[in-house]
């Protein structure tokens, strides 16, 4: 074989070579293709959270449900929006309370996202539906406080304070929907009063000033109710006493007019027996360890006094 036939041979492979490279060259880069087609097509769908799936900008569907999902690939391009309930921490602000003394107010907000479309075309972005909330929550917060005195807020009970959480939320939820933002507040919490720092020391002083006034008149009350019934008490011990000293007197009278009874009829049965009764008891007012008697010897009273009563 000639020298012509071997590089002609020669040439042929090469050729053909060439040609299995670039079949298999482009066989890879149509599968490198189909198969990142295949994967840019794949989403997947977690728990809490929406997927937003846009075309040329514009949505075309919202996938909610956890799962794998498919798009087209190159044309649709896919957002993520949480379907979890989140926090939102309201900037403090001033407010002026029913009777004019300023205060800051530090609440907090739980809200979470109910139309993912809604929320995209009215609100724009996550940022934008909370700037638009926060303002709605301090304007109903601003309109409810200012229609309450500050003792009023910094000392309502637990179940009024739950009341106003409720109005302001209801209200804010409200201011949703009219406007259509797809977002929703499960709870609105005022966490922080406060007073400017350059009307704390004032208003401390105040509230000094009247807890002492209210202690005073309770302490006033508290006297005057004592003095009531000291005098109530007394009053009825007044009374008591008088009763019973009457029911004494009644009694002493009836045991005495009973012993008057029973000494004159003992006495009625032997009239010397009395008369020397009489003068015994006599002796025992008119004598005792210094008294001098003079009497005549034959007196019946100095004979009875020594003892002869012949």
């Amino acid at each position: 074989m000639s020298d012509e036939n071997v590089m002609e041979m020669e040439n042929e492979s090469n050729s053909n070579y060439g040609k299995r490279m670039i079949k298999i060259g482009l066989s890879l880069i149509i599968l490198i293709l189909l198969l990142v087609a295949l994967i840019s097509s794949v989403m997947i769908v977690k728990e809490g959270e929406y997927k937003v799936v846009r075309q040329f900008g514009e949505i075309v569907r919202i996938e909610d449900e956890p799962g794998l999902k498919f798009k087209l690939p190159l044309i649709q391009t896919v957002s993520t929006l949480p379907k979890k309930k989140m926090v939102y921490d309201v900037n403090e602000k001033e407010i002026n309370t029913l009777d004019k003394k300023r205060m800051i107010i530090d609440n907090y907000a739980i809200w979470h996202i109910v139309d993912p479309d809604k929320m995209i075309n009215n609100a724009r972005t996550m940022i934008g539906a909370e700037a638009r909330m926060g303002e709605f929550i301090f304007s109903v917060i601003r309109t409810e406080l200012g229609q309450m005195n500050y003792e009023e807020i910094i000392n309502d009970e637990e179940s009024s304070r739950g009341d106003l959480h409720k109005r302001i939320t209801e209200r804010v939820n409200q201011l949703l929907a009219r406007d259509e933002f797809g977002i929703r507040v499960d709870d609105v919490r005022i966490k922080r009063t406060d007073l400017p720092d350059e009307n704390e020391q004032t208003v401390f002083r105040n509230m000094i000033s009247e807890r002492e006034s209210k202690a005073q008149e309770y302490l006033s009350k508290g006297e005057a109710a004592k003095n009531r019934i000291i005098a109530q008490t007394d009053r009825e011990v007044t009374e008591m006493l008088s009763k019973a000293n009457a029911e004494a007197a009644a009694i002493r009278a009836e045991g005495e007019q009973e012993a008057a009874k029973i000494y004159n009829e003992s006495f009625s049965k032997d009239e010397d027996f009395y008369q020397l009764y009489r003068t015994l008891e006599s002796y025992k007012k008119t004598i005792n360890g210094e008294t001098t008697i003079i009497l005549p010897q034959d007196s019946p009273y100095a004979r009875n006094l020594t003892g002869y009563f012949e």
